[in-house]
């Protein structure tokens, strides 16, 4: 093999010892690497019903098929686990050297499990592991802490993922940061963390070879060239904080924990706001052309110093969501959520849903330790960060998660816990976007536009993003696939429409690489295989269709004002949507597997534990 190096580290931090696991070609071809490789060794590694902050869920870590390669946008990593905020599958991504460098140290993929006897550095240099002491990391932040490890060992070569204080302390919504990239989403960083595992540190020195050198060369020309062109200029231009003024434009800017849909100071916290008055440089990811991310820096004020790249997501959520219309507090917000280790969208929806409980008296000033957190109160938004990651007094409470913090709290504050299956919601009210609401509820790993692309649908025009009319199964399914080929590849989901034939593009450059044969249809089949993985691994988890569903407020409040007024989401038009998304599966009326479908896929063995026998689902009838 070529690219691959057809091994696996199976790291036992318990017992503190190694085993090389061997994967066959046929296999890496039918998930490809990143999110289908780390979901299928996690499936196979993890027992049902596990704690997932317990010694016996595993984390597990899976390159791209072109990390180190000439293929731009491809050294990235796909990481899963149990999730310890939905119970679910917790599929993340991330692109840094970190993703080269495992490679380069002769692992495909590397599978954790167990629990340290103390703080540990994991040292993997080729083929020899160490079992670091990392005392002298704790309580320190995810990103300063790597310079350190490496000046430790003494090579400023060595990549670095690590965890910080919301880790250690098991913040269900912790983040893995590697050379200021995120594994952001689902709490992997808490995975990470209840093994005492502070950092995984790496050292490679093997060639990474593929299998044309000279035509993969120039496809990776190629490709640059069109990244760098009309396809990607938003990008590079003004980076996903682009979006503010779009999503504001057309009423789906969530505002004041999803209450509103349009913010006030949308202008000043926008991505050309950025650009004009905060812009230091745009930063790319290893082996990227395009360089997305606008990193900003606050020249004075009380905010002085605080230097972050802005992405859209963790903008709106501590952004706009939290009321708060000054770009200097949304950089230092997101800083923080970066350094102290945890998903800077999770936290500020968490936030967010705090501030209306205290507006709403659920909550009062003495349960915040003095503060006052009414929404645009940036200076409690910055106390709550750090409370949240230290779990300190009303922190232990929001750490857990919007979805168990209500369940807590009670008093009616389910209904604006802005969620679904416990992960927070992303930065486009679905009210008005009636594909994204399914696509959010139906979500494997929870409330995900990047997972399934349905946002696509009502954003392009594809359907009438106000109505929730039958015929948008297929199309969800075939974005959704192609969603998840791109997050197995691990390719960048911007690199997507710089194809001329995406199937046959990919697959020609996938052999080129891997020397591998891989037909465009095999391709796209590992789609529909890795998203049926994922649904099979929820269902053995306990997952029933009665979780498949939204907020209360986006299912009952109409949209207040602004250019989707008054629209909502019916549990009528939810149902409706939702089985229209099951037929189009295959599935079952109750979102289960047909035996038969599994087998299909080439998920045998798994059409034993959870597959049912074939019931099909409801019929929908077009409209006219």
């Amino acid at each position: 093999m070529h690219a691959y190096t057809g091994n696996v580290l199976h790291v036992d931090l318990t017992k503190q010892t190694t085993q090389v696991g061997h994967l066959e070609p046929e296999f890496l071809k039918k998930y490809l690497g990143g999110v289908g490789l780390a979901t299928r060794l996690v499936y196979d590694n993890t027992p049902a019903g596990c704690d997932p902050l317990g010694p016996e869920n595993v984390l597990v870590f899976a390159c791209s098929a072109f990390a180190g390669t000439p293929i731009p946008v491809g050294t990235k990593h796909g990481v899963a686990a149990k999730s310890p905020l939905t119970g679910l599958i917790g599929d993340s991504l991330s692109g840094s050297h970190f993703s080269e460098m495992l490679r380069r140290a002769g692992w495909d993929a590397l599978v954790l499990k167990g629990k340290a006897p103390r703080w540990t550095v994991l040292f993997i240099d080729d083929d020899r592991v160490t079992f670091l002491d990392a005392s002298r990391y704790l309580g320190r932040g995810a990103v300063e802490v790597q310079s350190d490890i490496r000046e430790q060992i003494g090579d400023e070569n060595v990549r670095v993922s690590a965890i910080g204080p919301a880790g250690e302390n098991l913040v269900r919504f912790a983040s893995i940061d590697n050379d200021g990239r995120q594994v952001g989403r689902t709490g992997n960083g808490a995975v990470m963390g209840s093994k005492r595992l502070k950092a995984i540190a790496i050292r490679g020195t093997k060639p990474i070879t593929v299998a044309d050198p000279a035509g993969l060369m120039q496809e990776g020309l190629k490709l640059i060239k069109t990244s760098q062109g009309p396809g990607t200029l938003k990008y590079r231009s003004l980076g996903t904080p682009s979006n503010v003024l779009n999503m504001n434009a057309i009423g789906v800017l969530p505002t004041r924990n999803f209450s509103e849909t349009t913010f006030e100071h949308a202008d000043t916290i926008s991505g050309e706001y950025l650009r004009d008055h905060f812009r230091v440089k745009a930063v790319a990811c290893s082996g990227c052309s395009i360089a997305c991310e606008q990193w900003g820096v606050v020249r004075e004020g009380k905010y002085k110093g605080a230097k972050i790249g802005l992405d859209y997501e963790p903008l709106f959520a501590v952004g706009s969501n939290c009321g708060i219309g000054d770009l200097p507090a949304i950089i230092k917000l997101v800083q923080m959520a970066d350094d102290l280790g945890m998903d800077g969208m999770s936290a500020g929806v968490v936030i967010s849903w705090a501030m209306e409980c205290y507006e709403r008296g659920l909550l009062t000033k003495e349960d915040f330790d003095g503060l006052e957190p009414n929404f645009g109160n940036d200076d409690a938004a910055v106390a709550l960060m750090e409370k949240i990651a230290h779990r300190d007094g009303i922190g232990d409470l929001l750490a857990e998660g919007t979805k168990r913090a209500s369940e807590k709290l009670g008093k009616g504050s389910e209904h604006f816990a802005m969620h679904s299956k416990g992960l927070e919601l992303p930065g486009y009210d679905p009210r008005s976007l009636k594909t994204t609401a399914a696509g959010y509820a139906v979500g494997t790993r929870g409330a995900c536009h990047n997972r399934s692309l349905a946002y696509e649908l009502d954003i392009k025009g594809v359907f009438d993003r106000f109505s929730a009319g039958p015929g948008r199964g297929p199309k969800m399914v075939q974005n959704e696939n192609f969603a998840c080929v791109l997050d197995c590849l691990v390719l960048c989901k911007f690199l997507r429409n710089c194809f001329d034939d995406f199937d046959t593009d990919v697959a020609r450059i996938y052999t080129m690489t891997t020397g591998i044969d891989l037909t465009p249809e095999e391709l796209a089949a590992v789609g529909e295989r890795v998203c049926n993985l994922k649904k099979a691994f929820n269902i053995r988890e306990g997952w029933t269709r009665a979780d498949d569903t939204l907020p209360p407020r986006i299912l009952e409040d109409p949209i207040p004002d602004g250019p989707s007024k008054g629209y909502f989401v019916s549990r009528e038009e939810l149902a409706l949507l939702i089985d229209d998304y099951y037929q189009a599966r295959g599935w079952t009326e109750e979102g289960l597997i047909p035996r038969d479908k599994l087998i299909e896929l080439g998920l045998a063995d798994i059409a034993e534990e959870i597959g049912v026998d074939a019931v099909p689902a409801a019929v929908i009838v077009k409209e006219g």
